[in-house]
């Protein structure tokens, strides 16, 4: 490291410290030509995860816009930030598991539609809907009526 007083390399680490989410590391450094003291942060480079869109294109994996698609779907429904934010985590250990960490947009999005249909059945269809692009009615129905098929029967609270 370059001491951003007297420009000299050799320093020695006096003091480091993890930041709150363990993603960067703060070093207090001390100059041994010059005994000035300064600060350098340490983050660790990580490859940036692909998604492989329907015409070829790769677009940088973004953990943001998964998030708000997410939260757009499960919008006044029962379903938690902490339980979104559980889902957007086992999507990128999903990529983080790929040797070529690229993923198709069909993969995740049925990976998100399988998450959602356990969460809320309706925060699914809501997402299915945008997400499979829906040509018309009997298309939504069809899906409704999957749904449905597959639904176990509620217990009613009071009646025998």
């Amino acid at each position: 490291m370059r001491c951003p007083f007297c420009a000299a390399v050799e320093d020695r680490v006096v003091d480091s410290r993890e930041s709150r989410d363990s993603g960067t590391i703060r070093r207090r450094r001390e100059c041994l030509a010059c005994g000035r003291r300064f600060t350098t942060y340490e983050k660790v480079e990580e490859i940036a995860f692909k998604v492989v869109k329907n015409d070829g294109s790769r677009q940088d994996f973004d953990r943001a816009k998964l998030l708000r698609g997410l939260e757009k779907a499960c919008e006044k429904r029962p379903v938690s930030p902490r339980q979104l934010e559980e889902v957007a985590d086992e999507a990128e250990n999903l990529l983080a598991e790929r040797d070529d960490r690229e993923i198709s947009t069909t993969e995740l999005g049925a990976f998100l539609m399988g998450r959602l249909r356990e969460l809320d059945q309706v925060a699914y269809v809501r997402f299915a809907s945008v997400y499979r692009r829906f040509e018309d009615v009997g298309e939504f129905m069809e899906e409704l009526k999957s749904l449905l098929k597959n639904k176990q029967p509620k217990k009613r609270k009071g009646r025998k």
